[in-house]
């Protein structure tokens, strides 16, 4: 007897449609899977048939073919256990072809018929709901993630035997009847706040107006002067993500298999730190299962570089095409794929080897030394950087003062009046923060005065500027109008926005020619 379940696969973070076929024929005792598959999913064979047994179906002596459709497509994982079991008790007669009709089924079974999560059941669920699917059935450990897709019927199975009754049933689990659709976690409570730094007034201001328009930060330091500290913070800033940028998260989280079991989308920013012996794989996405790597995992959030020469420099040239076009395309024999790569890039550096020039009293690092280290940040790699600030070493006085620091509450609420007078700025050019500006819409949007004109031109002269730096101190400078409600762009804006500029200059140029 033949039958037929329709489930997907999931590439990269895109969820594919595939047919589950199979056969049950008279012949000699066999079980063939073919449609191009990965060892764990013909392991599935085994893994079905023990827990079928286990679950009380007697398995004939007989010849089964399942075919994966279409058989170009590679199927990875063991997502297709649920499936593949589906279609088996549909062929034996267990369940009548009608039962699973118009449902899309994905999930892994254990030996003992449990069934248990996979990764990619948001990317799945919103295929589902794309080709009209009525109902989704995966495992019960996922059902926050399949729940969160509005106007779908998801259904979360525990077993192989609880599949059977409901599917006879036409009856939906009782544990769905108990969960909330409430897609997206809000105001998460961070353990930092901006309320434990003292001092550092000036890097607390440049790291605001990083936020307000999601711009890429460096700090310069010396060892222990609050350069992690200041970045950890950051997102204690940011505002939430919106229903968009929720779902462009989740989908790669989903793929990535990160997704808890009663989560719906994710809500909050990310926040990720690799470290520095991190590969150009690992960063970028890839392997022998290809995934999204950490630009992507930071999307919509702060991508964290700390301790930035030592990271390998092909690993921070891989930076560069993803900050410039917000995606990351990784090219294999079988295809592309294409991961967001929306972050905003926060780094944190020493000034040389040591950590301590230019003070010469601990600093014993010669000219050479210094100048080597600094050069492993590329020219055009900085040349991408929007702000960049020196951060002094903490005074005694500021470290030990029982000071009312500013609150990461109260940085928060100016950089929300920022990012709404943004929205409302480009709400007809599909840009959200500054930091996405184009040339035409800084000409449209964001025209300079005549003196403000003029210290642009001084500032490209004595700067040696390349175009892309002297749009990116524009955009700061908006920023900067922003945070204090201006319309337009003026004198000391723009000269606060040329200081975060010609700090990376003194320090990679003007000490070594």
């Amino acid at each position: 007897m033949f039958s037929t379940i329709l489930s997907a696969a999931v590439l990269g973070i895109e969820a594919y449609p595939v047919q589950v076929e199979a056969d049950i024929c008279d012949g000699l005792p066999q079980f063939c899977m073919v449609g191009d598959l990965s060892p764990e999913v013909r392991e599935a064979a085994d893994r079905v048939r023990t827990a079928l047994r286990n679950t009380g179906i007697s398995f004939p002596p007989r010849r089964v073919t399942v075919n994966l459709s279409p058989a170009n497509l590679r199927k990875e994982g063991t997502r297709f256990d649920l499936p593949v079991a589906a279609a088996l008790l549909t062929a034996l007669g267990v369940l009548p072809q009608e039962c699973s009709e118009d449902s899309m089924i994905v999930g892994e079974v254990g030996l003992n018929g449990a069934v248990r999560p996979v990764p990619g059941i948001l990317q799945t669920v919103l295929l589902a709901s794309e080709r009209g699917v009525r109902r989704c059935l995966i495992p019960a450990d996922n059902i926050g993630e399949g729940q969160a897709v509005a106007g779908m019927e998801v259904w979360g199975i525990h077993s192989v035997e609880e599949l059977i009754d409901c599917l006879l049933k036409n009856k939906a689990p009782a544990v769905n009847l108990s969960k909330s659709r409430i897609p997206i976690t809000q105001n998460k409570q961070f353990p930092e706040d901006f309320r434990e730094i003292n001092g550092q007034e000036a890097v607390r201001r440049a790291a605001e107006i990083a936020a307000a328009g999601m711009h890429n930060f460096l700090m310069v330091g010396s060892p222990g002067a609050g350069k992690t500290m200041i970045a950890r913070r950051i997102p204690t800033i940011l505002p939430s993500l919106s229903l968009e940028e929720s779902l462009e998260v989740s989908r790669v989280y989903s793929a990535c298999g990160l997704m808890t079991g009663e989560q719906g989308l994710v809500g909050v920013r990310p926040f990720r730190a690799p470290h520095h012996t991190v590969s150009v794989s690992a960063l970028a996405g890839g392997g022998r299962h290809i995934l999204p790597g950490e630009l992507s995992l930071a999307t919509r959030g702060v991508l964290f570089l700390d301790e930035l020469p030592e990271f390998h420099r092909n690993v921070l040239e891989t930076l560069r095409q993803p900050m410039e076009d917000g995606v990351i395309t990784i090219s294999r024999a079988d295809g592309k794929y294409t991961f967001p790569a929306h972050f905003q890039l926060v780094a944190a550096m020493n000034p040389c080897k040591c950590g301590f020039y230019p003070d010469r009293t601990r600093c014993n690092c010669l000219p050479g030394d210094i100048s080597r280290y600094l050069k492993r940040i590329s020219g055009p790699l900085l040349d991408r950087i929007d702000i960049c600030t020196e951060i002094s070493p903490v005074e005694y006085g500021e470290l030990t003062g029982k000071r009312e620091n500013e609150s990461s509450e109260a940085i928060r609420s100016r950089v929300l009046a920022a990012h709404r007078r943004q929205q409302e700025r480009y709400q007809k050019v599909g840009i959200q923060f500054n930091s996405q500006l184009t040339t035409r819409v800084i000409q449209n949007l964001c025209p300079l005065g005549t003196e403000e004109t003029g210290i642009m031109e001084q500032a490209f002269e004595s700067l040696r500027l390349s175009a892309r730096g002297y749009y990116r101190i524009i955009r700061v400078a908006r920023t900067i109008a922003d945070l204090e409600g201006s319309k337009e762009i003026r004198t000391p804006h723009l000269l606060e926005a040329v200081g975060y500029r010609t700090m990376d200059h003194n320090i990679w140029e003007e000490p070594f020619g």
